[in-house]
């Protein structure tokens, strides 16, 4: 198998200090972690601890503990306190807090006027201000504050609000990091020749004893319909090529084996004439097969029947030191009730056709045609030609999840199909479908890798950091992924 391509679709950011984890409603399935450079710091003689900045849904909470009992003021003078966001060109502050000298907050009660930096300051005569001031803010989140530097700006102001002094320190750095898997799309091995083939069984009915076939005898019309059917529906269909037609007849072990042996050999030669006196086949296309005897079907009730001696006959129909004629003597003398039974009730189902049509199909190479060939007959595309297809899409559209739910279902058991079903149904958001289809996918390192994709997408990330571990050397983005999901289970 060769990696189609991979589906990025998230930002893996640096990491700091600090994290939490977003529900995955708020994340639609991504994982986020929120993350501060900050320590306790002093800044003009004023100590700064506690400092926080956490998104909460639309809000960005910044809080901080200021010590202004330690800033020693000097002069007539007003300091005041603004803590700033600010990335780039955009700048938001937050409520400042204003230290007055004495003759400062005396002219400010007098004179009626506004604190110096506006009417959301919080004012303080110096001698009376708080040991700490504890600052929490919630602000609107908008996308300009995903790394933000938190900044605190200190101005002082002489007489008539004149700015003599101002400084700016970064306190720390708000950041959201976000991860979104790197789907990995695994490219189905591509068919040079679609060889594809139909099964099918048929119980005919002829005379006791005889190999004629008659067509309107008991149930054969309905029994012979099904293996025309069976071809019609590949003969008429111009896509298709019939390759063999085979023809293998059965007989039950009721009767001797030379018997037996005549029977299914000429009911069988007489079906296939009948099959191509109808089609006028090349002789080279219908191929016969038979058994004379239909022990392998026997076997197959008498061990899925409540019969009362079912293991005693299981092990005399195993015996292969007992040739057929005597084995089925040996039942008919030691188990004559459920001899009976199954002469009447199981044997005439032990007298059957079975029927292959192998056959091919065209290839299909352009999407349009393929698209089109999903809608009519998706059975005949090959898991490829639906990757084809999908990748003429855009990724995480509905025609394309539609392209990788039907390839599962035409192909059921096929670990590619399931791990791209798996792939696109995380995508989604489908955990279910996903959890189901995982279970199929196979033990390459892309399905170990999907399933620590869905482990850390369901919360499990201990099962997710193992997963990403054991496939790290091989998929980088599982080494990326590994990191980031480390860091959550340490914080």
């Amino acid at each position: 198998m060769k990696i189609g391509y991979i589906l990025k679709t998230g930002i893996f950011a640096t990491f700091f200090l600090s994290a939490s984890v977003l529900s995955a409603s708020e994340t639609q399935q991504q994982l986020v972690r929120q993350m501060t450079t900050v320590h306790d710091t002093v800044v003009w003689n004023i100590p700064v601890n506690d400092i926080t900045m956490k998104r909460n849904g639309d809000l960005l909470s910044v809080g901080m503990d200021i010590a202004v009992g330690q800033y020693p003021m000097h002069g007539d003078k007003v300091t005041v306190l603004t803590p700033m966001l600010v990335n780039g060109k955009d700048t938001l502050s937050l409520n400042s807090t204003g230290l007055y000298s004495r003759i400062r907050y005396i002219q400010y009660l007098r004179d009626g006027r506004e604190p110096v930096s506006g009417p959301d300051e919080t004012a303080y005569k110096y001698s009376k201000r708080p040991a700490v001031l504890d600052v929490k803010e919630a602000l609107n989140y908008d996308e300009w504050m995903n790394g933000a530097t938190l900044y605190l700006e200190r101005c002082d102001y002489g007489c008539c609000h004149t700015l003599t002094y101002r400084d700016l320190v970064p306190l720390g750095r708000w950041h959201q990091a976000m991860y979104t898997p790197a789907y990995h799309y695994v490219t189905p091995e591509a068919e040079l020749v679609k060889l594809r083939e139909l099964k099918g069984r048929a119980y005919i009915d002829f005379p006791v004893n005889m190999t004629n076939l008659y067509p309107d005898y008991r149930k054969n019309p309905i029994e012979l319909q099904k293996i025309i059917a069976t071809i019609d529906s590949v003969r008429n269909d111009e896509d298709v090529t019939i390759k063999e037609i085979t023809i293998k007849g059965y007989a039950s072990p009721e009767s001797s084996w030379s018997n037996n042996t005549r029977l299914a050999m000429g009911r069988t030669a007489t079906l296939k004439n009948y099959v191509q006196n109808l089609y006028r086949f090349d002789e080279n296309l219908l191929k016969t097969d038979f058994t004379p005897e239909d022990w392998e079907g026997l076997r197959e009730f008498v061990a899925q029947s409540g019969l009362e001696h079912r293991d005693e006959i299981l092990a005399l129909i195993d015996d292969q030191s007992i040739e057929p004629d005597p084995k089925e003597a040996l039942l008919k003398k030691r188990y004559p009730q459920e001899y009976d039974f199954l002469l009447k009730n199981v044997y005439p189902a032990l007298r059957h056709s079975d029927y292959t049509i192998e056959y091919t199909i065209r290839l299909y190479t352009t999407p349009d045609d393929i698209k089109r060939v999903m809608a009519e007959a998706p059975q005949k595309l090959s898991l490829n030609e639906f990757f084809v297809l999908a990748q003429s899409l855009q990724p995480g559209s509905d025609e394309y999840n539609e392209v990788f739910e039907t390839a599962v279902r035409m192909y059921p058991n096929d670990e590619v199909a399931n791990l791209n079903a798996a792939n696109s149904a995380m995508q989604r958001g489908d955990m279910t479908n996903a959890a189901r289809y995982l279970e199929k996918a196979g033990d390459s390192a892309d399905a170990v890798y999907a399933r620590g994709v869905y482990a850390a997408q369901t919360g499990d990330y201990d099962r997710a950091a193992k997963l990403f571990r054991q496939v790290a050397d091989t998929i980088p983005e599982a080494a990326d992924a590994l990191t980031f999901i480390n860091e959550l289970i340490v914080n």
